[in-house]
């Protein structure tokens, strides 16, 4: 086992914190920081796998994942503020 396995495993089981979170947060700024902390690692991780296999376009992959998790977390924290009404 090289040292970019050990690496993307160890993102992998930090990412399960933030997936348990989401599942089990007891309110949903609990789950929204879940969401936000699994959507960081998933961006981690593709950057990672782009290194490992030599492709640069998954840095772009991981540049929109990233906004689309920034805009998903401001339109779930907007819902949520809002009682339902984005």
């Amino acid at each position: 086992m090289d040292f970019d396995s050990i690496v993307l495993a160890i993102i992998a089981g930090l990412s399960v914190f933030g997936l348990v979170r989401v599942l089990d947060g007891p309110t949903v700024w609990d789950r929204m920081l879940g969401f936000a902390l699994f959507s960081s690692k998933v961006i981690v991780a593709a950057v990672l796998i782009g290194i490992i296999i030599n492709r640069t376009y998954m840095i772009d992959v991981a540049i929109i994942y990233g906004v689309l998790g920034f805009i998903g977390t401001i339109m779930i924290a907007r819902f949520v503020e809002r009682k339902g009404d984005v």
